[in-house]
């Protein structure tokens, strides 16, 4: 089997109706990540592993980033020292172990992050108290009902996302996320074999680059607009969410909650609208 840039290849048997016949197929690569912090407390360095996720190699710093601001524990770029792989007892296993050093003045705090990521592995998220977590955690509000979107711009943006993802092309086993500004322009893409871990990567790409809070910008997933993922974008101060999928019930409640637009459905131009449908121009 070939690994190359998030791709392997294998040999399979293809069965037509009762004929077999020996072929080759491309698989998404898919390896776990360790993220460990490092962090300053009684005058001496610590570490500790925070989270072990299943993504597709590659942007691992990005994937860091995004998933330490959406889960509370960072609140800009600023606090991170550096970024480096640690020595580990298997050698193979370097390349999947990322160390996010926080500089020394950033406080951690180890109680709320274990129940946090307790709760969030076994799925153990409720309505209200979920709802009303995101609020307290948030920086940015939406005062102003913007950015103004066309809809006939809107039903562009699965399309303009399936042209970056170079990698589902060839397995179809990835999710992706993308950026757009009102004008349709496509500012920023990854992917992931975890639909999480494609928003963590977007969103620590544009921490990177200076554009959070993105307030002016749509982000568009390619599954559905599951609780998770509206919390992430709500977090990112993300005005308008689409999604070639469904949402829930209780993304919706968040969306709403967040005073974000949200989409579903967005495909064979279609798509309805879920929550503060006043930034979408309709005829």
């Amino acid at each position: 089997m070939e690994n190359k840039i998030g791709i392997a290849k294998t040999e399979i048997t293809k069965v037509t109706g009762t004929l077999a016949s020996q072929s080759s197929d491309y698989l998404v690569v898919e390896e776990p990540l360790e993220i460990r912090l490092g962090f300053a407390k009684n005058g001496a360095r610590h570490q500790k592993p925070i989270s072990v996720t299943m993504r597709t190699p590659g942007h691992d710093e990005e994937l860091a980033l995004g998933f330490l601001f959406t889960e509370g524990i960072i609140k800009s770029i600023e606090q991170i020292s550096t970024f480096s792989r640690p020595p580990v007892r298997w050698k193979e296993a370097r390349e999947n172990v990322l160390l996010v050093e926080l500089h020394d003045d950033v406080a951690v705090d180890l109680g709320r992050l274990e129940r946090n990521f307790y709760t969030s592995s076994s799925c153990g998220v409720c309505g209200k108290a979920s709802i009303e977590a995101v609020r307290v955690q948030g920086q940015w509000e939406h005062t102003e009902p913007s950015p103004l979107l066309q809809a006939e711009i809107l039903h562009t943006f699965p399309n303009a996302l399936a042209q970056q993802q170079s990698i589902f092309d060839h397995t179809g086993g990835l999710h992706g996320a993308a950026l757009f500004d009102a004008s349709g322009q496509l500012l920023l893409s990854r992917e992931d074999v975890g639909r999480h871990n494609a928003l963590d990567k977007l969103i620590g790409l544009a921490m990177q680059q200076n554009l959070l809070p993105l307030n002016d910008k749509i982000v568009l997933v390619s599954g559905r607009a599951g609780f998770e993922l509206v919390q992430k974008s709500a977090l990112a101060g993300v005005a308008v969410l689409a999604a070639v999928g469904a949402p829930t019930s209780l993304s919706v409640a968040l969306a709403e909650e967040a005073g974000m637009t949200l989409v579903g459905f967005l495909r064979n131009g279609q798509f309805n609208v879920y929550s503060c449908p006043e930034r979408v121009m309709l005829r």
